[in-house]
C-alpha cells in the first residue's frame, strides 16, 4: 500500500475517532471548567492566571472568534449544561490535534526507518487509544502538546532545523513539558558532535534549540498581554504595578510566578497518581458523571500494558539497536522530571511517555524473527484486533455514553478504577 495512502487511511480512522459524538455531552467536563474561563478572558480582556504558558488558550480563542463565540458562559461546574452550541467551536481545535496525531506518528515512524507496514501499526494504535482520545476530546490542552512536541521530532529527523525549532517553540508555548521534545534532539546533536569531534558545529545550536523557540514563546505572551488590558482575576497573583510595567518585565514576573505557583501545588487529590504507578494505569480519573453515562480518562489496555512491556523489553535491546536508544531516551525524558516533582500529578501526564511506549512496542515486534512461526505480522494482526475490540469495549466511557451498572462494573477491571 502506497504511503500516501496509508497516510490517508489513518487519518480516516483518527477523524471516525476523534469526531465520534463530538459535541457531547454538551456540558462542561473536568477542566473545561478553568479552560473556559481564561478562554474567555481574551474576549472580555480581564487578566486570568494560569500556570501553563498562553498559545493553546489562544489557539481556541482566535478561532472561536471566527464563530462569533461569547463569553456567554461562566464554565462555573463539571456538568453545567451549555445555553448554545458555540461551545463547539471551543472544542473543535483540540480534536483536530487528536486527529492528526497518528499521521504525524506515522510519519515520524518512517523517518525512524519503520517499515510502511509498521508506521501503519503505530499510527493505527495511537488513534484508538482511548486516553489519548479523551484528552483531545475536550477543552484541554494535551493535544495540541502532543501534536506540536511530536512533529518538533518529525521535523528534526526530517533534519529540517528551523521548522524544528519552530515547532519546538510552540510546544513549549503550551506546557513548559514541552522541553523535553527539544531535549531530545539537543542530546542527539551533543553526542554526534562529540563523536566526530565537530566540535565547531557546536556554535549553530544555540540558533535552533534557544534563540528561535525563545522568539515564539516571547511572542506568545506579547499577544497574551496585549489582549488581557482589564483587572482581573489573576491580578491576585501579580504585583500591584504588574498592569503598568513594560512588556519584558511582565513576562518575567509571569514566568517566575507560573514556577512558583507550579511549586505550591502541594495539595492531594482523590484521582492523583504516582509518576511510577502510569505504565500500569493503576488509577484512572472521572472526568464527567450523568445519571448511566460517565467520562473516565482510562488507555486501551491492550495498547498501554503491551507498551508496558515493551519498555522493559526493550532494556535488552537498547546497546543494539539506535532507534530504541533514541526513543527510550524519549520515553524517560518524559517520565523521570516527574520524579522531583512534588503538586499532584496524573494519568494525563504520562500521554506522551504512552506514544513514546507504543512506537518502541512497534519497533520490537518489527525486530520479531520472520523465521518462525509467530512473524511480525501475525502479532500485528492480533494486536491490532485485540486493540480494536478494547477500545469499541470501552467507547462509552470514553465519549460518554449510557450502561447500565452491570456493563459499568464489567469495564471496572481494577478496584482502583473507581
Amino acid at each position: 500500500m502506497p504511503n500516501k495512502l496509508i497516510i490517508w487511511v489513518v487519518l480516516g480512522i483518527s477523524m471516525i475517532t476523534h469526531f465520534a459524538f463530538f459535541g457531547h455531552p454538551n456540558q462542561t467536563v473536568f477542566d473545561e471548567v478553568h479552560f473556559g474561563k481564561f478562554i474567555s478572558g481574551y474576549y472580555t480582556h480581564e487578566y486570568y492566571f494560569d500556570i501553563h504558558p498562553p498559545l493553546g488558550k489562544l489557539m481556541i480563542a482566535g478561532f472561536a472568534k471566527v464563530f462569533d463565540f461569547k463569553p456567554e458562559f461562566n464554565f462555573a461546574n463539571i456538568g453545567e449544561k451549555f445555553p448554545d452550541n458555540k461551545y463547539l467551536a471551543l472544542r473543535f481545535l483540540p480534536s483536530l490535534a487528536g486527529t492528526l496525531l497518528p499521521v504525524v506518528i506515522f510519519l515520524l515512524a518512517l523517518q525512524l526507518k519503520f517499515t510502511p507496514q509498521g508506521a501503519f501499526v503505530a499510527g493505527l494504535l495511537v488513534a484508538i487509544e482511548n486516553a489519548l482520545l479523551v484528552q483531545t476530546h475536550y477543552i484541554l490542552m494535551d493535544g495540541f502538546l502532543l501534536l506540536f512536541g511530536f512533529s518538533t521530532l518529525l521535523f528534526y529527523f526530517r533534519r529540517n532545523f528551523l521548522w524544528m525549532a519552530i515547532f519546538g517553540g510552540l510546544t513549549i508555548s503550551i506546557k513548559w513539558t514541552g522541553l523535553t521534545f527539544l531535549a531530545l534532539p539537543f542530546l542527539i546533536e551533543l553526542f554526534k558532535i562529540y563523536k566526530q569531534k565537530e566540535f565547531k558545529n557546536v556554535l549553530k545550536l544555540p540558533i535552533y534549540f534557544l534563540t528561535v523557540p525563545l522568539i515564539i514563546y516571547f511572542s506568545v505572551f506579547i499577544i497574551h498581554f496585549s489582549l488581557l488590558t482589564k483587572p482581573g482575576p489573576g491580578d491576585a497573583f501579580m504585583s500591584p504595578d504588574f498592569q503598568n510595567e513594560n512588556v519584558f518585565n511582565k513576562f518575567t514576573e509571569l514566568n517566575l510566578q507560573m514556577y512558583q505557583s507550579n511549586q505550591r501545588l502541594t495539595t492531594s487529590h482523590p484521582y492523583g497518581s504516582q509518576w511510577y504507578s502510569w505504565p500500569f494505569m493503576t488509577r484512572a480519573i472521572f472526568y464527567w458523571v450523568s445519571e448511566n453515562s460517565r467520562i473516565y480518562l482510562i488507555g486501551n489496555p491492550i495498547i498501554w500494558w503491551a507498551s508496558t512491556v515493551a519498555i522493559l523489553m526493550s532494556l535488552m535491546y537498547v546497546l543494539r539497536h539506535k532507534v530504541i536508544k533514541i526513543l527510550l531516551a524519549g520515553y524517560l525524558l518524559n517520565l523521570l522530571p516527574f520524579i522531583g516533582i512534588k503538586r499532584v500529578m496524573f494519568l494525563y501526564h504520562y500521554l506522551t511517555g504512552l506514544v513514546f511506549a507504543i512506537l518502541i512496542l512497534v519497533y520490537l515486534i518489527e525486530r520479531q524473527n520472520d523465521s518462525t512461526w509467530l512473524t511480525s505480522k501475525k502479532i500485528f494482526i492480533a494486536l491490532i484486533i485485540s486493540s480494536a475490540i478494547a477500545f469499541i469495549y470501552f467507547a462509552p466511557l470514553s465519549y460518554g455514553l449510557p450502561l447500565s451498572p452491570e456493563a459499568y462494573g464489567a469495564r471496572v477491571w481494577l478496584p482502583s478504577w473507581r
